[in-house]
């Protein structure tokens, strides 16, 4: 069935700079704003956006965040003719590989592309908080009759080498594209969400997949292809809240953010709504002798201490006399009674013991607490 519009997700990035927290599964499968996945927010953009064709293009460590999307039903995916596919690496007559690029695993799945014969393809990332309607992004593409479309916003000059850097005409006509320049021209940076004219990119991918030495990379090979070439490309504004959780310190503040006003406004935004399973737990319990202030709390968890500007997934208990502050606590965590959590992100199935006191704020970024690591943290060795 023709559709105007499919969404390509990549999802496969092994997110090494979460350390632990990617250790055993995918990035975009990480748990994030007390009840969310990291991939919730762009599916739900999707969603949202009327696009519910979304291929899935995964490969590392996977389990998690199959099982997680199942048919998409939370996204009203769940469709029979189109709806959310999973597109893992695969066996081919000639062989079976890995994705080795961006522009790589959208090559290897231009059959299930062709399938929809769209005339526009959104690529997208799974491992960015924000929220966008693609539809204003489409219509900006069709106005300027772009081979490409790059969504852009503006960072502070002293980052603007960690990005991919656009040069834009004042109409914001591309002629130049700088992946992560150390003197950048300019401050609009690529926010890895893409349009293209199915036609224009389909022949460069055919193009560049021949090419030996190439990354087989969007911003390396594809993009820079196409404008030497001289092909039409633009930049599209976006000036809302986007933000990359790439790193430990960026995931901590993209939580903590959640607990700004104007954010958790945003999340009860009935327009724009941000879907996910619900595992249906009891309600949150905050006991006579709790204190919360500032934070979220999630179902089927059972507070009895204190809560202080922290996020809370299901299934957390805090016991009498325990603290937490500015901490990101996962799912089934127990914290035990008289300990002491700062600034962490304490990983699913972890039980701190009574007396614990892990203070995050004394290192360089939050610190991610597990099973086995809690007492190298510990700071107060000598009570247990």
């Amino acid at each position: 069935m023709k559709k105007e519009v499919i969404g390509m997700l990549l999802a496969g990035g092994k997110g090494t700079r979460l350390g632990l927290l990617t250790d055993a599964i995918a990035k975009p499968a990480v748990h994030f704003g007390g009840k969310y996945r990291i991939i919730d927010f762009t599916l739900s953009n999707c969603s949202n956006s009327k696009i519910h064709t979304v291929g899935v293009l995964t490969q590392y460590s996977p389990l998690e965040l199959h099982k997680h999307m199942g048919i998409g039903k939370p996204w009203d995916m769940d469709r029979q003719t189109d709806g959310l596919s999973i597109l893992s690496p695969f066996q081919a007559s000639d062989g079976a590989s890995w994705y080795s690029g961006t522009a790589d695993a959208i090559t290897k799945n231009i059959h299930y592309i062709d399938q929809h014969d769209p005339e526009y393809v959104l690529v997208i990332s799974g491992d960015h908080i924000y929220h966008m309607d693609y539809r204003k992004m489409l219509e900006h593409h069709k106005e300027t009759g772009a081979s490409a479309t790059i969504s852009v916003m503006e960072v502070p000059w002293d980052e603007a080498s960690r990005f991919g850097i656009l040069n834009t005409k004042d109409d914001l006509e591309v002629y130049e594209f700088d992946e992560k320049p150390k003197n950048p021209k300019n401050n609009l940076a690529s926010m890895g969400i893409y349009i293209f004219t199915w036609s224009d990119l389909r022949q460069y991918l055919v193009d560049d997949e021949k090419v030996e030495d190439s990354d087989h990379d969007f911003g390396k090979d594809i993009i820079p292809s196409m404008l030497k070439d001289g092909l039409p490309m633009y930049a599209y504004r976006f000036d809302g809240y986007w933000k990359d959780v790439g790193t430990i310190k960026s995931y901590w503040e993209a939580n903590m953010d959640l607990l700004e006003e104007d954010l958790t406004l945003s999340l009860n935004n009935k327009e724009w709504r941000t879907y996910s399973h619900d595992s249906n737990y009891p309600p949150e319990y905050i006991g006579e002798t709790a204190l919360v202030k500032n934070s979220l709390i999630t179902s089927g968890s059972w507070i009895d201490g204190t809560v202080t500007q922290s996020v809370l997934f299901e299934k957390v208990d805090v016991f009498e006399g325990a603290e937490v502050v500015e901490s990101i606590i996962h799912p089934s965590v127990k914290i035990g009674k008289n300990s002491k959590i700062t600034k962490a992100i304490v990983m699913e199935n972890t039980t701190i013991p009574d007396n614990v006191v892990i203070d995050g704020s004394t290192y360089d970024e939050p610190v991610v607490i597990n099973q086995e690591n809690y007492a190298e943290f510990n700071q107060a060795k000598g009570v247990n």
